[in-house]
């Protein structure tokens, strides 16, 4: 299951079937939907049920400063670093800006008199004393979460062990930085562990309650979506939420790179709209996950996929702004109450205007479940006109919001191909979301992408990636070497050895939570040139061949490479997966239906009203083709074909949609 802002996607498997539900989101308490969710799926049945759920609880915390009340507990006379953080200024030339505020107040700061040195040294251990006295002051400060992260904590962590065993007796959930993140650079450890704390008490008072409402029905085992692409225990994103922050969109680029497959293609930009946001990633054959992140303004080094998130969904509300400029987003009407055309809504919304474009067809919405209302969308869009003295039709309305919010998706498509050095026009596009098939068209043109892929059953996508994904935990280890040419053997096998101890950390780990299978291992390192202050993550295939992989990835990266500088390797990364059984989405009907279902209907294409063809999805067979403009519907999401764009069904049952080079080739 996947809790978006407006629908909570349910995709399960019974007796080998893979199906789908939809469900309104209840965003006061995201476990109603769910539970209400699993009582309509399991029926009478008392079977157990395995529920594998990617959750916003933690990003939506974040972003809405609702955490628990945090202490930070650092080296003395370091106190300041998570407000300090890297001094940058977050608009260069604005005399006037406020930075974001740190997680943990300065009253809620607590320095202890120790220290580590960079090799792991103790130089001074912390007294029985100080640590006592610690903790009167955290006790009396009210903390509800307690965060420790010492100074090179990662190179040695007896001084917050010694931290952990005084605290414990408070009895308050605690994040030790060696644990959650042992690498260097401070304020970015210092950041993270401090996220951690600030969700820790929510997510654990979230995921009992889930729990306790699905036992009420039955047994149920639950896990959860990590940020990384791959689930892991109830138990561990309890105590390690920072890294379930991007726990949905994930889900939906690991299904994306399934389906991308399946229909013939390595290269992908997934690009997901939901109902408030829409996500992003480029995908070349494999997921990218990156530990440079900032989630909310706030730097998060746990792994996560390199996803990049705009404000842009279905939901997203439309506004014009001081001087008159027509805006959208990133507010959002969300679930409740939702777009116009929901029947509660009072602002316009990205879904209320493709309704009006007659884009969305309102008796087949949700497979006829839920019809939208279009009269109380477009009396609510003529007097929103009025009150803004504005001289258009609503039908120009809906348009330039379609065209606001395609200019705003476009960009972030860039933000993860063109600015990171990749040509966009050798990518598919992947589209999914409850929304996305809607705009994939429109943003392929703009961007000259040549090919768009809908895969089945868009609108649960997410929720299917959640369900094929496997077990995956990442580990990480700060060793800085020179790699020099000489003795670069002897690095190697050092190297290896490195490697060899983060293995048998994660092979205790996936014991002790009875996980059986074979555990797939592959390792990567950060490199640098020396004397750069930022890293390029390289996988790890052997010494050999490190350096010319490290060149050639700096190369595309930055458009250059200095082969004959010495070479920094600063950390090494381990990820590690378990495949879990899971059923196959999709599949086109291979015979011909006796008829095609299909209507015609008005839809506006740049200001024009044309003519277009309905097509209902599951009427379709591999191998149908049919050029644009074109409009079709399913129960998860609808597409729409422009004019000069062609559709075929490929036999995975992904809709291929490309530049037509017949234009005006009656459908087949």
């Amino acid at each position: 299951m996947d809790t978006g802002g407006t629908f909570t996607d349910c995709v399960w498997t019974e007796n080998g079937r893979l199906q789908i539900l939809k469900v309104f989101s209840t965003p006061n308490d995201p476990s109603e939907a769910i539970a209400n969710a699993v009582a309509r799926i399991r029926g009478k049945s008392n079977r157990e049920v395995v529920l594998l759920h990617g959750t916003t609880v933690g990003t939506n915390a974040l972003l809405q400063r609702k955490g628990a009340r945090t202490a930070l507990v650092t080296t003395a006379g370091f106190e300041d670093a998570i407000e300090i953080g890297r001094q940058a200024r977050p608009n260069l030339y604005d005399l006037n800006v406020r930075r974001i505020e740190p997680l943990v107040p300065r009253e809620l700061r607590f320095g202890l008199a120790e220290r580590t040195r960079p090799n792991g040294s103790i130089e001074r251990a912390p007294s029985q004393e100080d640590l006592a006295e610690l903790r009167s002051r955290v006790r009396k400060s009210g903390a509800e979460s307690v965060a420790v992260c010492l100074l090179f904590s990662f190179a040695n962590a007896a001084n917050e062990e010694a931290i952990e065993q005084e605290v414990r007796a408070l009895k308050l959930p605690l994040s030790l930085s060696h644990r959650i993140l042992p690498e260097f650079r401070e304020y970015e450890r210092m950041s993270t562990v401090a996220v951690n704390a600030y969700l820790q008490p929510l997510m654990q008072r979230y995921l009992e309650s889930l729990r306790a409402r699905l036992s009420k029905q039955a047994a149920a085992k639950l896990f959860v979506m990590q940020s990384s692409g791959g689930i892991t225990a109830l138990e561990t994103a309890a105590s390690q939420p920072v890294r379930t922050v991007l726990s949905g969109p994930a889900g939906g680029a690991v299904g994306a790179l399934e389906m991308g497959r399946r229909a013939g293609f390595e290269k992908i930009i997934s690009f997901d709209m939901g109902g408030t946001s829409t996500d992003v990633a480029l995908l070349e054959g494999r997921l990218q996950v990156t530990s440079e992140a900032e989630i909310a303004g706030l730097p998060v080094r746990v792994p996560m996929l390199n996803i990049h998130t705009v404000g842009a969904g279905g939901g997203s509300l439309a506004r014009l702004d001081a001087g008159g400029a027509l805006r959208v987003g990133p507010e959002s009407a969300g679930a409740d109450p939702g777009p116009i055309c929901y029947g509660k809504g009072d602002q316009p919304t990205v879904t209320d205007a493709n309704l009006l474009l007659g884009r969305l067809r309102p008796e087949n919405f949700l497979g006829g479940e839920f019809r939208l209302d279009v009269e109380r969308t477009r009396a609510i869009f003529i007097e929103w006109i009025k009150r803004n003295r504005l001289k258009w039709s609503p039908e120009d309305l809906a348009a330039g919001i379609v065209r606001v919010v395609n200019a705003t998706m476009e960009k972030a498509i860039r933000v993860v191909s063109i600015e990171q050095g990749y040509d966009a026009r050798d990518f598919a596009l992947l589209s999914f979301g409850g929304a996305g098939a809607l705009h994939a068209c429109d943003l392929a043109g703009s961007l000259s992408i040549s090919r768009v892929i809908v895969p089945p059953a868009p609108g649960a996508l997410s929720a299917y990636g959640i369900l094929s994904s496997a077990v995956v935990k990442d580990f990480s280890r700060t060793a800085p070497m020179l790699l020099s040419g000489e003795g670069f053997s002897r690095l190697g096998k050092k190297i290896e050895a490195d490697f060899a101890r983060l293995k048998a950390i994660a092979a205790r780990e996936y014991a002790s939570e009875e996980w059986e299978g074979k555990v797939k291992m592959e390792g990567s390192v950060d490199l640098r040139y020396l004397g750069q202050g930022y890293e390029l993550n390289i996988p790890w295939r052997n010494s050999s061949v490190l350096l010319e992989d490290f060149h050639a990835a700096h190369q595309r990266r930055f458009g250059y490479n200095h082969s004959g500088k010495k070479i920094e390797l600063v950390t090494l990364r381990l990820r590690t997966s378990l495949p879990q059984p899971s059923a196959t989405m999709g599949g086109s009907r291979t015979e011909r239906a006796d008829k095609i279902t299909s209507s015609r209907t008005s839809v506006y294409f740049d200001s024009k009203s044309l003519k277009t063809r309905v097509l209902q999805r599951d009427s379709l067979h591999a191998g149908f083709s049919a050029s644009g403009p074109l409009v079709v519907t399913e129960y998860t999401a609808t597409t729409v074909v422009p004019p000069g764009w062609r559709l075929t069904v490929h036999p995975s049952g992904a809709l291929l949609i490309g530049r037509s080079s017949q234009g005006n080739r009656r459908s087949s």
